[in-house]
């Protein structure tokens, strides 16, 4: 590699015009007017003669080469650099690029209004895509449904169904019990009420994880079979009261009372089944 001239005095244009030479044939072409300021530590009049120099040199000795000098006017614009300024790698270069925009899919709330569908993050989650069911109407088209009727449906219902379910108990052996002896003697209560309690309150919470549409495929499978079950059992147990009460019977058959003894049991596995599945993802083993 060729080396800088290092002197305090004057070099005339000849004597630079050989380091200017070895500097071209490491480079491989005529270095510019900037280079040759750097690389001879002289002024830009010196560089510019040695810069014609070298170009005379090459067009003499290479007539057909197409190497040729960097035209003045860019000259003109880089002079105030003393030195030049090294392109930035090709690497280095990007281009800022806006994000896509993603509509967000609503879900109507159990309120009647249309919000924004959340992530999944276990529970309840919002249905996987937007249905032909779940697309929001235009706003003009959207009206409230009033759920206060459903109080009116539900207090006939509640009364009729707890007495059948109670009364059903106590014919099938459900009855006052101490359930804590030794503790509280004196504290009482009847068991007849976990019939009414259980039964019908699985059913509803099964029927609204099966018409929500926001829980995995295989929960919404098992919530649709356990509530339809619920409500035919509730039914059932109805139709027996009644029956057993027209006739006068004060005691229940054996196979009657079996079914109704295993209530509570059957509640209780459909219930921590339905919420293991609502919390698991789709395809996980757990």
């Amino acid at each position: 590699m060729s080396t800088p001239l290092r002197t305090s005095y004057p070099v005339p244009v000849e004597d630079l015009i050989p380091a200017a030479r070895s500097l071209t044939a490491e480079l491989g072409e005529i270095p510019s007017q900037n280079r040759l300021m750097k690389h001879l530590r002289v002024g830009k009049d010196k560089a510019k003669a040695v810069h014609a120099a070298l170009t005379s040199e090459h067009a003499s000795t290479r007539p057909e080469s197409h190497l040729h000098s960097v035209p003045a006017t860019v000259e003109t614009a880089t002079e105030t650099e003393p030195t030049e300024t090294a392109p930035e790698p090709a690497s280095q270069e990007f281009v800022q690029v806006k994000a896509p925009v993603v509509p967000v899919p609503l879900v109507r709330s159990g309120w009647g209004k249309w919000v924004p569908r959340l992530p999944w993050r276990g529970g309840i989650s919002p249905a996987a895509e937007t249905t032909p069911e779940t697309e929001p109407e235009p706003e003009s088209d959207v009206r409230p449904v009033r759920s206060w009727p459903v109080l009116l449906l539900a207090l006939p219902a509640f009364v009729a169904v707890w007495s059948g379910w109670v009364g059903l108990g106590e014919l099938t052996g459900f009855g006052v019990v101490h359930p804590l002896p030794g503790i509280a003697d004196g504290f009482t209560i009847n068991s007849a009420i976990t019939l009414p309690i259980g039964v019908e309150t699985y059913a509803a919470f099964a029927l609204r994880v099966w018409l929500s549409g926001r829980v995995p495929a295989k929960a919404r499978t098992f919530a649709k079979v356990s509530a339809l079950a619920s409500l035919a059992l509730g039914a059932l147990g109805q139709v027996a009261y009644h029956l057993l009460e027209a006739q006068g019977v004060t005691s229940a058959p054996w196979p009657i009372t079996t079914a109704v003894a295993c209530l509570p049991v059957a509640v209780l596995g459909m219930g921590a089944a339905l919420a293991h599945l609502i919390t698991t993802r789709e395809g996980s083993n757990r």
